[in-house]
């Protein structure tokens, strides 16, 4: 399984990204697909999740702000996170993950950096 991110980068607060994770398979096979975020000296974060009936689940601190949804047709293999309304609380590398076969599988991280 591999997986593939990309979209981070350096916005200003209130500005938005959109983070895109590509993986191998149908993001609609997979028991569950979503993001992580880290910032130096503290413990990975779960920002959204999308678990393979549709649910979402997000971090409360970004609860109104982010969006996770899976692509479709022929983006079914990608799962995207809209942000929107960022503040520097969201800078952080962003680490895109699935959970499929019992097992946790990550790709490389994204760094978004909100900052004036």
């Amino acid at each position: 399984v591999q997986l593939q991110a990309s979209g981070g980068g350096s916005v200003q607060p209130g500005g938005s990204l959109r983070l895109s994770c590509a993986t191998s398979r149908s993001t609609f096979s997979l028991d569950a697909i979503g993001w992580y975020r880290q910032v130096p000296e503290k413990q990975r974060e779960l920002v959204a999740s999308i678990s393979i009936d549709g649910t979402t689940n997000y971090a409360d601190s970004v609860k109104g702000r982010f969006t996770i949804s899976r692509g479709i047709s022929l983006a079914k293999n990608t799962v995207y996170l809209q942000m929107n309304s960022l503040n520097a609380e969201d800078t952080a590398v962003y680490y895109c993950y699935i959970d499929f076969v019992g097992r946790l599988w990550w790709g490389q991280g994204t760094l978004v950096t909100v900052s004036s």
